[in-house]
């Protein structure tokens, strides 16, 4: 997909589990999707925010990660009835995903399961996975959304994790990685200039100093000449 959409979505789920081969083999399914627009580079107030009910429990493991019980979920809607809803908000539009590949695994994973032959989300979206951009500014660095935050002084005041609450972070981080100004927090304002600057040259001149050795400063010198003949050969003695 080849479009360029200047709306920007920056997105965020929580699931019933984590599977590394994809949701499809363990039948896990989203549980929370959070979503913050931004439009010309400021965030706006129209966000989607949806909790569902994914018709199987959540695993304890996934459970200490975000804290959604499955008690909390017995009342929410299914995917079924919040899909159309969703689409219409991403439709042309930019998602902005870290580790874009497990979201949208179970983002198409889901619309499968509504057998209404709705077509891959790169038909409606282009993606932008801010993990694989983060890697490019900081190579060999962590940079899980925690240390991104950290290392862009964002507050992260957070225990457990939220699909909403990670997209308003993730906002604020991929506006500062995305800046023109990416490296301010490494310079306070006063160094910004002289860093990039080429030093100036020291335009201080100096006369060298030469000072002649002394009569017993000679003489130490031949008697250690001479014992270096004794022991072998010495190329200053003749």
């Amino acid at each position: 997909m080849n479009k360029k959409f200047s709306r920007k979505v920056v997105l965020d789920t929580e699931t019933t589990g984590i599977n590394s081969s994809g949701p499809i083999y363990l039948n896990h399914r989203i549980i929370e999707i959070g979503a913050i627009e931004i439009i010309d580079r400021k965030i706006t107030k129209n966000i989607f925010h949806t909790y569902i009910k994914p018709n199987r429990l959540v695993e304890k493991e996934a459970y200490k990660i975000h804290g959604i019980s499955d008690n909390f979920l017995i009342n929410k809607p299914i995917f079924s009835e919040i899909y159309k809803k969703f689409l219409n908000y991403i439709k042309n539009s930019q998602l902005i995903i870290h580790n874009a590949k497990f979201d949208l695994g179970f983002i198409n994973y889901e619309l499968t399961m509504l057998n209404k032959k709705i077509p891959d989300i790169l038909n409606f979206c282009t993606i932008l996975d801010t993990l694989k951009l983060s890697r490019k500014i900081f190579p060999g660095k962590k940079n899980s959304l925690e240390a991104l935050c950290k290392r862009y002084k964002i507050n992260y005041n957070r225990k457990l994790h939220s699909a909403i609450l990670d997209a308003k972070l993730l906002a604020q981080v991929y506006l500062l990685m995305t800046s023109s100004q990416k490296s301010f927090f490494f310079m306070n304002n006063n160094s910004n200039h002289n860093i990039l600057k080429r030093p100036k040259e020291n335009k201080f001149k100096y006369t060298p100093i030469f000072k002649k050795a002394n009569v017993s400063e000679i003489n130490l010198h031949k008697k250690y000449l001479k014992k270096m003949k004794k022991n072998g050969k010495c190329l200053w003695l003749t």
